[in-house]
Formats: C-alpha cells, sequence, structure tokens
C-alpha cells in the first residue's frame, strides 16, 4: 500500500477505494484512524462517489433509464490506480469501465489526491467528464477517527468544536436511510457538540449549509486532536457505528434522497453538473495535533 512521510506524519492509503489506512504522528506514535473492527464497521475512511448516501429505492432515473445503485456509490470498492507518487503525494485516479457504465452511464475520471505538509494532511477530489454529455455526480469523505485517542480517557471525553456558534436544524434519518420531509432544531446558538454513543443510535446526524468552516475533536484531558477544514461542503454528516470507539467527520458535496425525492438524477439535491471537458475540484484538510 502507498505510503506517505515527512517528518511528523506518516500516511498509508490502499489502493482499493484510495481508502486511508492509517494516520500516525511520528513524536506520539499516535495512531488518529479507527481500527476497522467488523464487529462494528469494518472500514475506514471510504470516499464517497459517485453519490453520496442512498438513493430513494436504491435507484435513479437518467434520460428515460432506471439505474441501480448503492448507498456511497461504487469508488470505495473499486480498486485505484496510482498515478503519481513521491513521498509527500500520491494521485489515485478511477475512470470508467465496463462494469461501471451500467450502474452509472457516463465517462468520467475520478482522482483523490493525498498531500502531506508539516501536521497537516489534504485530501483532494477532482472529477473530470470525459464524455459529451453533461455529468451529474456526487463526492464526499467519511473518515473515522478514533475516539479515545490516549488511554485513559473515555468516549465521552471528547466533544467536537465548530469554528462558528452554530444554530442548525438536523435533517433525520428514515430506518433506510433517506432524508426525513422536516427538521427538527439541534444545535441552538453553540460552538461545540460533546460526544456521546447515543447521539448516534437513530444513524447519522445531517446537516445543511454549516457557518463553520472546520470542525475539531478535542478533549480536556487529552492535549491530542485533530482540526478538520471543511470549506466549499454544504452538507456535513457526523457518524459512529452503534457503541463504537469513533467518530466520523464527513463533508459532502451531495446527500442522501429525501423520501420526497423524484428519483431524477439531474433533479437531486445537491447534485453537481459538469458539462463536457469541464473539471470539478474540492478538497479538507486535517492538522494532527
Amino acid at each position: 500500500m502507498p505510503e506517505l512521510f515527512n517528518d511528523q506524519l506518516q500516511i498509508v492509503i490502499a489502493e482499493k477505494g484510495a481508502e486511508l489506512q492509517h494516520i500516525i504522528r511520528k513524536d506520539s506514535q499516535l495512531e488518529y484512524l479507527w481500527n476497522a473492527d467488523p464487529a462494528f464497521w469494518a472500514k475506514k475512511s471510504p470516499v464517497l462517489f459517485p453519490i453520496v448516501g442512498t438513493l430513494k429505492n436504491n435507484t435513479y432515473t437518467y434520460k428515460g433509464k432506471n439505474y441501480t445503485l448503492g448507498r456511497h456509490g461504487f469508488a470505495r470498492d473499486h480498486v485505484f490506480t496510482v498515478e503519481e507518487q513521491t513521498n509527500t503525494r500520491v494521485v489515485f485516479t478511477l475512470t470508467d469501465t465496463e462494469h461501471t457504465l451500467p450502474v452509472y452511464p457516463f465517462n468520467f475520471k475520478f482522482s483523490v489526491v493525498y498531500t502531506l505538509d508539516g501536521d497537516v494532511l489534504t485530501v483532494q477530489y477532482i472529477v473530470e467528464n470525459k464524455g459529451a454529455d453533461t455529468m451529474y455526480f456526487s463526492v464526499g469523505a467519511h473518515p473515522a477517527f478514533k475516539v479515545p485517542l490516549t488511554q485513559g480517557a473515555g468516549y465521552e471525553d471528547y466533544y467536537l468544536s465548530f469554528s462558528k456558534k452554530e444554530n442548525a436544524d438536523l435533517w433525520p434519518l428514515t430506518d433506510g436511510g433517506l432524508i426525513e420531509k422536516t427538521p427538527v432544531p439541534y444545535i441552538k446558538n453553540t460552538d461545540k457538540l460533546p460526544l456521546q454513543h447515543a447521539l448516534f443510535y437513530q444513524d447519522a446526524l445531517v446537516f445543511k449549509h454549516l457557518e463553520s468552516t472546520a470542525i475539531s475533536l478535542k478533549s480536556d484531558v487529552s492535549p491530542h486532536g485533530l482540526e478538520m477544514k471543511v470549506a466549499g461542503f454544504p452538507f456535513m454528516g457526523i457518524w459512529a457505528a452503534k457503541d463504537a470507539d469513533f467518530v466520523c467527520i464527513e463533508p459532502w458535496c451531495g446527500i442522501a434522497d429525501s423520501v420526497e425525492a423524484s428519483g431524477e438524477l439531474s433533479e437531486k439535491e445537491g447534485i453537481n453538473k459538469l458539462l463536457a471537458g469541464q473539471r470539478f475540484e474540492r478538497q479538507w484538510s486535517a492538522r494532527f495535533f
């Protein structure tokens, strides 16, 4: 598996799914990523493409034809090609194949670029429309960070810190993973969300258009944590498997279908559109301390 390293960080990424496997600070030998215990959730940081979340009936319509696509799309299950690599940067690419076209009828090149700079990891998504038709897609991140990060601390010793005070509604999910019709008040004039396992007993916390451009994982009993910069991603998921010792901070350019979704791909909430030959770029970064 490709590795990146500098004086401060060591990063390991799998070619399958271009998925992060390890984030280690060298001075403390602290691992920041979840261990993928299959008893809870056997992934670490899947890349979400070409959809985010669940489609209504796992189906969408494009040019009058129905297509079936599972939750979060197929990129996480495909082996990417390593196109470039240095000690501090690696470029993974995925293109359309005979396996993708029956479920996603677009010619594309999707690149995931990992770059190290000091104690910061930057993850860039590049989507290119290689076809003649307008391309519709979503893309998002799903990294699972270990909680607690250090021995002697507990899950409830940690909290998420937003870069701005938020007044944000929560968009509940149905049992099938669809967005409900009506949001409920959730974050009220605060920049802090204390972690507890019960937060996620009803699936992910889903927010739209938060004010904050950064979310940090912190604790008052440990100096170690992380700051994740998420500007440019209009949707945010926060999730953990039931009673698992991690939290996912998930910036998304895209969102699950609502219970009222028409199923027409071009009408999907949060869908991104690329004309022939166009290119889309977004990036998030995380500083580990």
